[in-house]
């Protein structure tokens, strides 16, 4: 795992194999926005420690959706500091084992990157805490809200923090090579529709779930993005 800063003293991001998570520190207390896969605990204690910080402190994690590469150590990690476990109420379900994690309809050039991801080991069943719902405030960063970003999964989530300019995006919006909207969508019209969304935002720094954090330009970056993806569809779909 590698652990990049993205804000001095502020944000840090934990980059697995497949997929990252972040950290928000405020101050000594800590929110993960995210979790990695099932193997990812250790790396992330690991991680917070380096930083000088204690894994005790982690007061709440907050899962953007339900796949495997984002909730997996969510329930070690909470079960083991007591931490609040927060999804949105669409995904609360998947999350917790009750309904199946559902089908993304896939492009065809997705599918060998699918059958990549499906290498990340199952999630175990994990417990939602707090079942969030758009506008909802996290009670960190100085009010860190929840945008509801549906079509990658129907429950999958933003966090924005807009007194630090800071929007976590989830795998609405990917930053692999190029910003653009995320792969594995269950329906692509309602993933443009929350890019767009998102886009307007028109945060300082992009944290996606999947490629770099953006930190240059980034509102323009991500409006450009937003508006190009949607005339491919346009044209495309």
């Amino acid at each position: 795992m590698d652990l990049v800063e993205v804000l001095p003293d502020r944000l840090y991001m934990f980059r697995f194999r497949v997929g990252q998570a972040y950290l928000w520190c405020d101050g000594a207390e800590l929110t993960l926005i995210d979790a990695g896969d099932k193997d990812a605990a250790a790396d992330v204690e690991e991680a917070i420690r380096s930083l000088g910080l204690r894994p005790e402190n982690v007061r709440r994690i907050v899962l953007t959706h339900c796949h495997r590469d984002h909730v997996g150590a969510a329930g070690e990690l909470a079960g083991r500091y007591g931490a609040e476990v927060i999804a949105h109420r669409l995904d609360a379900p998947v999350i917790r084992g009750e309904r199946p994690v559902p089908e993304p309809v896939l492009l065809d050039w997705e599918r060998p990157l699918y059958a990549h991801g499906l290498t990340v080991p199952p999630a175990p069943p994990t417990r939602v805490d707090r079942e969030a719902e758009d506008g909802d405030l996290l009670g960190f960063g100085d009010g860190a809200r929840v945008v509801h970003a549906p079509g990658h999964t129907d429950g999958s989530i933003g966090v924005h923090l807009p007194r630090h300019g800071v929007l976590f995006t989830g795998d609405c919006v990917a930053g692999v090579g190029q910003v653009m909207l995320g792969v594995f969508n269950t329906d692509r019209e309602r993933a443009l529709d929350s890019f767009r969304r998102l886009a307007a935002l028109a945060p300082a720094v992009a944290c996606f779930g999947h490629g770099d954090p953006l930190t240059e330009d980034t509102a323009a970056v991500l409006r450009a993005s937003a508006d190009r993806d949607s005339g491919f569809q346009v044209e495309h779909g």
